[in-house]
């Protein structure tokens, strides 16, 4: 194979002809790759040490067409296994009709299309084109008719140096570049582009050429631009849209699982109609662009047969206007007490000495998108009853219970937070619901529900379970009044869960295992899983999202400290020491220990306060 013994193989050695790479560099990474347990290729190593960057060996290949095999390439970049290349070797030997590599690689989800297509480039010396990003001359389109190009997969794309480029989805196919040259002349310069990308360049431009004025989009274009927009995000499970202006297009993101995805663009024409459109939606004045503004939508969707709530923000930027809608109540969204992820002895404790106590102040902290209202919620649908009178004031509603009394406020017609708060004991609750608490009479109001015998629950933005109590402190409430009124804080994070179906067991590397606190030995029986990437994780190796949990409960010992203004280190060595508490750390370690979430994502997303204890003690705790 490519990683021949003293050399690395041929990209390594590339780099090394060309100065970005010193030979002893590379003899190291050789040492280091033979002691790691995990398949790491030597590119792979040399990037993990900053010898060169991702985009130095993109330039290398580009400038020196290697003629090595499509699959010993994809291999030397990291972007296969050895495993993975012989599988699909095989199904192409035993394949009632003959495919290429490349389609049998793409067609089982060993590798993505893009990537694919990006080594073929290198290897074949041909640009890869995002047609995307590109205008195409339409004029190119009278010397091919849509449906051969449609046949025969390629798309004229320009005019560059008195030659015709053109993309094609398999620039080795002898049949499809004869009839290009046919049809433009043998002057023609050949790029590569994916299949999908071909086909919808087709279809745009025929479409286009179909209208009387090619930019122009009438008001059902856009409605409808919209409504697949929105039904699309539903589909993707995205919880939020982007659609953001640039300098020559508009491009929109979904975020999934917590990360930015590219989903589509479009003209930059239609900048003006959208905005336009959304605003009536989100009843926003149309008129305004100079300024920022807010709004919600209400989308009734035909295709998923549910009504989607969005909250919409309108945001100048130097292209226009930005806009982010954010997908509120999705179906099927609020979680069970029992599912939304904690350790069993930690969920015990928190739904025992907090859910179940008749009074006090609960709060749900973390960073924005850490997953707060979706907890707070579990608690809510546990606690709802009958019995039970709850009423909340939410900015704005997110997901809607039957059985409880929710208010959105709204600015706009007087229904401010701080009026909302004033009338909300009169309505004689048992348990009042505050969607966050923002200031320091929405920290007062709170407390003095609890004062008053009520049950209260409440979000905030700080970073760790330890942080509530101090910030609390930050804003003048009293230590007695924090430590008489407030029962729990917890803290939470969402990591991406490692997809089922392509998530393999894995070796943390020494450095990984340094930056844990451990010693390998420290790790035995532990099951790190990584995800390589298919079609069911959209090539990401995750899937999903879980909550990791700090759960401070506010014992005697704890109160004395806050009384005695002890500092965060101090009260945090108490929790830790006499009501259970695991940091967000430890319970992050522990779940990647059992292969739930990785390794990379605790050691990147979690804060890290202290050592964390032993893996056997942590089980202990929790109780997995």
């Amino acid at each position: 194979m490519s990683d021949q013994p003293g050399t690395g193989g041929q990209i390594a050695a590339l780099l090394v002809n060309e100065g970005l790479l010193a030979q002893y560099q590379l003899s190291y990474a050789l040492r280091v790759k033979g002691k790691l347990s995990s398949q790491k290729t030597i590119i792979d190593i040399v990037l993990d040490m900053g010898y060169v960057t991702g985009e130095q060996i993109r330039e290398v290949l580009r400038r020196n067409q290697v003629s090595i095999k499509i699959g010993d390439l994809l291999l030397e970049l990291g972007y296969l296994r050895e495993a993975d290349l012989n599988a699909a070797l095989n199904l192409q030997q035993h394949a009632k009709e003959r495919k290429k590599l490349g389609d049998v690689l793409v067609d089982n989800g060993f590798i993505e299309e893009h990537k694919f297509l990006e080594v073929l480039s290198y290897q074949l010396g041909f640009p890869l084109i995002e047609l995307e990003f590109r205008k195409l001359d339409r004029k190119l389109f009278a010397k091919a008719p849509f449906q051969i190009c449609r046949e025969f997969l390629f798309v004229p794309v320009a005019i560059e140096d008195d030659q015709i480029l053109i993309a094609f989805a398999d620039p080795l196919d002898k049949r499809c570049r004869e009839t290009a040259e046919r049809l433009f002349g043998n002057q023609i310069k050949q790029a590569i582009s994916t299949k999908k990308d071909i086909l919808q360049a087709i279809s745009v431009t025929e479409k286009n050429a179909s209208r009387a004025e090619p930019t122009a989009a009438d008001e059902n274009t856009v409605i409808g631009i919209i409504n697949t927009l929105f039904n699309d995000a539903i589909a993707d499970g995205a919880s939020d849209i982007h659609i953001e202006p640039m300098k020559d297009r508009i491009r929109i993101r979904f975020r999934h699982d917590g990360v930015m995805m590219f989903h589509r663009d479009l003209p930059l024409e239609l900048a003006p109609q959208l905005s336009s459109r959304i605003k009536v939606m989100a009843q926003a004045d149309i008129a305004e662009k100079r300024r920022h503004q807010d709004g919600r939508i209400l989308f009734e969707s035909q295709t998923h047969g549910f009504n989607l709530d969005m909250r919409v923000s309108f945001f100048i930027t130097i292209f226009g206007e930005k806009i982010v809608l954010r997908l509120l109540n999705r179906k099927g969204a609020i979680l069970d007490i029992h599912d939304i992820g904690m350790a069993p002895r930690m969920l015990d404790h928190f739904i025992y000495d907090a859910l179940d106590t008749p009074t006090g102040v609960m709060i749900v902290t973390g960073p924005t998108g850490s997953g707060k209202t979706s907890t707070l919620y579990s608690c809510i649908a546990y606690l709802n009853n009958i019995n039970t009178s709850i009423i909340t004031a939410e900015d704005p509603v997110e997901f809607v219970i039957d059985g409880i009394s929710q208010c959105s406020i709204n600015p706009k017609i007087g229904v401010t937070f701080d009026e909302t708060l004033r009338h909300i004991v009169r309505q004689d609750p048992d348990i009042i619901v505050l969607g966050e608490i923002r200031d320091t009479f929405s920290a007062e109001t709170a407390i003095q529900a609890a004062l008053t015998g009520h049950k209260v629950l409440t979000t905030f933005h700080t970073e760790d379970s330890i942080g509530g109590l101090i910030r609390l402190m930050n804003m003048e409430i009293e230590a007695f009044l924090i430590s008489s009124t407030v029962v729990c804080v917890v803290a939470q994070r969402l990591l991406r869960v490692v997809c089922k179906d392509c998530g393999e067991p894995y070796v943390p590397t020494p450095l990984e295992v340094n930056r844990l606190g451990y010693s390998s030995s420290d790790l035995a029986g532990a099951e790190f899983r990584l995800g390589r990437g298919c079609k069911e994780c959209r090539f990401t190796g995750f899937r999903g999202r879980t909550a990791i949990f700090e759960l401070l409960v506010m014992n005697e010992p704890v109160k004395e400290a806050i009384l005695g203004n002890k500092s965060s280190a101090e009260i945090r060595r108490l929790s830790m020491e006499t009501s259970g508490l695991v940091t967000l750390f430890e319970d992050g370690l522990v779940k990647a220990a059992k292969g739930l979430v990785s390794v990379q994502e605790v050691l990147r997303d979690l804060p890290r306060i202290s050592r964390p204890r032993s893996l056997h003690e942590l089980k202990r705790i929790l109780g997995t």
